[in-house]
């Protein structure tokens, strides 16, 4: 008995739709930026289409604003992998989520300038009342 692995079959309206959800687009806004002969119905019944003819697929793909590519090679699993293993600090090599300890400021240093601020704000308000009532009793 031999086993022998079939190729992934690219199914464009799957794809179609996992790009829709992704981009979180209802099928009734896809329709409605496709034009006035599409409607909710017929972009699922072009989601059940294995294959899309590339004209549609064109429209479709620039009302969604991605390339045609994306649709027509999208797979989940490495879309999945590439979320989980390519943002930034996920690679930290003991196995733990990679976190930024390395400051470019000393963050007490911040702290005590907010308040130095601060502290410059409330006087010019002070001095503006202090003014004010000055002017007042003149």
């Amino acid at each position: 008995m031999t086993n022998k692995t079939m190729p992934n079959a690219i199914h464009h309206g799957r794809n179609l739709k996992r790009m829709r959800e992704i981009l979180g687009v209802k099928q009734e806004a896809l329709a409605l930026d496709l034009g006035d002969d599409w409607n909710q119905r017929k972009v699922s019944v072009l989601e059940a289409k294995e294959e899309i003819d590339d004209n549609i697929l064109n429209e479709v793909a620039k009302a969604l604003k991605v390339p045609v590519e994306a649709i027509k090679n999208f797979n989940e699993e490495t879309s999945i992998f590439n979320i989980q293993n390519n943002y930034e600090g996920a690679n930290t090599g003991n196995g733990t989520i990679g976190i930024n300890h390395h400051c470019t400021f000393n963050p007490i240093e911040k702290i005590v300038e907010l308040y130095d601020a601060l502290i410059k704000s409330e006087r010019e308000k002070i001095a503006l009342l202090e003014r004010m009532l000055q002017e007042k009793n003149k």
